[in-house]
């Protein structure tokens, strides 16, 4: 997660449009919005669109606008998304879902930076910065010729995956953290946290439906918690009968947390040390950034001077 939040920050400071991969749940318009509002654009529109969600016809008129008359029902004009995004950004989730027309017409908006209202051939400059997300396999669809290339290296620029929530498990606390705080101000409750007991039972749950299901099982114990912590009791039953047979002992997890810090410790002083303390080398032979070796020193509480000695 470290290392999302550093290619989120590097990425913002840019125009290069990015396309966030990850399975459904885990968070990838979080990721977007987070690239929108860290960027010199964050003052300006951060539009969405659901590109699953309509068919290729009102998916046209969303994206583009249309003028009146352009079809029937159509009584109004109406500007489409990517006017709305002018000078901002736009946010296309579900990009693998596009018709092969869409497809067409959003490589030449991307490419021309204009756009034609349905019903209408007067082009429209917009300023717009690109993001997409899909929990597809583009490339699989592209070598299946569902998706067109060209419009595939045009928005894959910058790849970001979006890990699944049973990839980082010691983020749970804190977003049940947030999501308690959340639905304490939207209920007018006050619920304190979650008792050890529940914590245990959802860190070792897989989550397949990744962030959001953990915040829906978050609203669901605020149905049956009145006050105090979140306990088991409260827990969705599928959560709490999936785990009868295949939790951990809670002291064989601590166990296993421990020694995997301590194996990650040991590897940072060691390339610290192969660097002789320097942390752009050390970054280079572990192969990360070299902002995520100095975060990871203070992980660990590494001493340049006694560890290294």
């Amino acid at each position: 997660m470290l290392n999302l939040y550093e290619l989120i920050e590097n990425v913002a400071l840019t125009e290069a449009p990015v396309i966030i991969s990850g399975p459904s749940g885990s968070g990838k318009e979080l990721v977007a919005r987070a690239i929108h509002d860290c960027s010199e654009r964050k003052d300006m529109p951060f539009v969405k669109v659901n590109c699953s969600a309509l068919n290729e016809n009102l998916l046209e008129s969303e994206l583009f606008g249309h003028v009146k008359g352009a079809y029937s029902g159509a009584e109004h004009s109406r500007i489409g998304r990517f006017e709305a995004a002018h000078g901002g950004t736009i946010f296309l989730d579900e990009i693998g879902d596009i018709s092969p027309a869409i497809q067409v017409k959003l490589l030449r908006t991307l490419e021309e930076k204009e756009i034609e209202r349905v019903g209408d051939n007067q082009p429209i400059k917009v300023d717009v910065r690109i993001l997409t997300a899909t929990n597809k396999d583009l490339e699989k669809l592209v070598s299946q010729n569902k998706f067109r290339d060209d419009l595939y290296f045009r928005i894959n620029v910058f790849p970001i995956d979006c890990p699944s929530l049973k990839e980082r498990t010691s983020d749970i606390p804190k977003l049940v953290q947030n999501f308690i705080s959340i639905y304490n101000e939207k209920s007018g409750k006050s619920i304190l946290g979650m008792t050890p007991e529940a914590i245990e039972k959802i860190t070792a749950y897989d989550w397949p439906g990744n962030v959001r299901e953990l915040r829906n099982a978050i609203e669901y114990a605020f149905v049956l918690c009145s006050s105090g912590g979140i306990g088991v009791n409260h827990l969705p039953p599928k959560i709490v009968g999936a785990l009868s047979e295949c939790v951990e002992p809670s002291e064989e997890i601590s166990i296993k947390r421990r020694k995997e810090n301590a194996d990650k410790r040991l590897a940072l002083i060691k390339a610290l040390r192969e660097a002789r303390g320097n942390r752009s080398e050390t970054a280079r032979i572990l192969g990360v950034s070299r902002v995520t070796v100095w975060k990871q020193i203070r992980k660990y509480n590494i001493d340049l001077l006694k560890d290294l000695a």
